[in-house]
């Protein structure tokens, strides 16, 4: 199982940028997708996160700007960020909690990470 980031870059304040990460390999199912981030000098914080029946929870820093969603499949997660500032620079990791299709159990699995800079 894998999980692949994709989509940071070099975005003005004010602007509108979209990442996405792909979970693949031999899945049963995937419970819930999120993004984490880690600013330089900063623990990584939570983001955004999907449940597979639809729920969302957002950090207070993003609510209302950043917009997480799944693709049908469930395997794929998109961030939309909207009104990006100079503090969502950072680097973006995606997450998954998912049941291998070899496997009993839900295990944790990581993304590399993306980064996402905001100019001012």
């Amino acid at each position: 199982v894998q999980l692949q980031a994709s989509g940071g870059g070099l975005v003005q304040a004010g602007g509108s940028h979209g990442l996405s990460c792909l979970a693949s390999g031999d899945i049963f199912r995937v419970n819930v997708m999120g993004w984490y981030r880690q600013a330089p000098g900063k623990q990584r914080e939570m983001v955004a996160r999907i449940w597979h029946y639809g729920s969302t929870l957002y950090a207070d820093s993003v609510k209302g700007r950043f917009t997480i969603s799944r693709d049908n499949a469930g395997t794929t997660a998109y961030l939309l960020m909207d009104s990006l500032k100079p503090e969502d620079t950072a680097v973006y990791y995606c997450s998954a909690q998912l049941i291998p299709a070899n496997g009993k159990f839900e295990d944790d699995y990581w993304g590399q990470g993306t980064l996402v800079t905001v100019s001012s």
